[in-house]
């Protein structure tokens, strides 16, 4: 008999789920704030304010994780361990598999010491993999609110010479940037205003949520991260922190200056993005040149815009999950780790990759 399947992505900052009704068709997908360096408390608000809308009867639920990064914890094995342990205690009484990598799924009874590796960072696996069996090839790019995932697929398969986040880090598959956490000042050193090429304050005065409201571009449902200052979410205060970066007051009447300057910092971030993709596509002579990139993360919006630059098209995450019942205010690409691993739980799938 088939059950009802929760998938869960436990990251540092936000919480996300996807619920799959008996036929594996995605029914909504939720995300929740969860600053789990404050504490495990975080996680377990989080977790409950979701489970008030999932189905009260038993369900079969896959997790994922990033969290276990954040300094809460005193190692990733230790984070790992905590965040198993805080799951399966407020899932009890349900089935829990934990994702575990090229490993597969494991129950939670099943988890040892020695697969906290394999488990520690492994969401992207799990939506890549999931893109590659639906779309065959592709360049997948997830754009999230604080980093940015980019994996080659091949004939149905991901093409990886990386699994751990250090590992990632050196061969760019991984790339620490996102368009909602980010701190301006990691994005750019400098920056034009005015036609002048300037230096930034090395200060957390503003985020690249910051940039991305002044654009325009960042959906409110995604935006729920504090500001740098504590104050408010609005185009007007967003400049005014951004004008902070620069050493300048914010003045209404100045907000073409700081539209632009906001799109000066898009253009840098978008850039080092459009970069590490080259970096992939250079590596794989065999990929074909009418290969889509496959966009996925709530900054996939950047995605067609790295497609027109890079000459290819696009497809979205979306187009690689079973028929969405209901919409939310969220997509399905927008809570990709989540919905994959709900989705490959549901067939079984093999979860092999290739290495380069």
């Amino acid at each position: 008999m088939q059950h009802s399947i929760i998938g869960w992505d436990i990251g540092g900052a936000h919480v996300k789920a996807a619920l799959l009704n008996t036929q594996g068709q995605v029914v909504t997908v939720y995300q929740q704030a969860c600053p789990l360096w404050k504490g495990l408390d975080q996680l377990r608000l989080a977790v409950t304010q979701i489970m008030q809308d999932l189905p009260a009867e038993n369900c079969r639920h896959a997790i994922t994780m990033t969290g276990e990064l954040v300094d809460l914890f005193a190692n990733r094995d230790d984070g790992v361990a905590q965040i198993i342990a805080t799951m399966t205690a407020l899932l009890a009484n349900n089935e829990v598999f934990i994702f575990a990598g090229n490993t597969g799924f494991l129950t939670a009874e099943q988890v040892e010491s020695q697969h906290y590796a394999a488990i520690a960072s492994a969401n992207w696996l799990a939506s890549a993999t999931l893109a590659a069996q639906q779309l065959g090839s592709g360049l997948f790019v997830d754009i999230g609110s604080t980093t940015t995932d980019i994996l080659l697929l091949h004939n149905g398969r991901v093409i990886t010479e990386a699994y751990t986040d250090y590992q990632r880090l050196i061969s760019q598959e991984l790339v620490y940037t996102g368009v909602v956490r980010t701190a301006v000042m990691a994005v750019a050193q400098t920056a034009i205003d005015d036609g002048k090429e300037i230096g930034l304050m090395a200060e957390y005065f503003a985020t690249m949520a910051d940039v991305y409201r002044v654009t325009g571009e960042l959906n409110e449902a995604h935006d729920q991260t504090d500001t740098a200052d504590g104050a408010e979410k609005t185009v007007l205060a967003s400049a005014r922190r951004l004008s902070r970066m620069i050493g300048c007051d914010f003045y209404p009447e100045e907000l073409a200056r700081w539209q632009a300057f906001a799109g000066n910092l898009r253009a840098q971030q978008l850039e080092k993005i459009r970069r590490a993709c080259q970096v992939r596509l250079s590596l794989q002579e065999e990929f074909a040149p009418d290969a889509p990139l496959i966009g996925a993360g709530i900054g996939r919006f950047l995605v067609r815009e790295l497609a027109e630059l890079l000459g290819r098209d696009t497809v979205d995450f979306s187009a690689c999950c079973p028929e969405t019942v209901a919409e939310s205010e969220l997509s399905t690409a927008d809570c990709a780790p989540a919905v994959a691993v709900a989705c490959l739980l549901f067939v079984g799938a093999d979860l092999s990759t290739q290495r380069e």
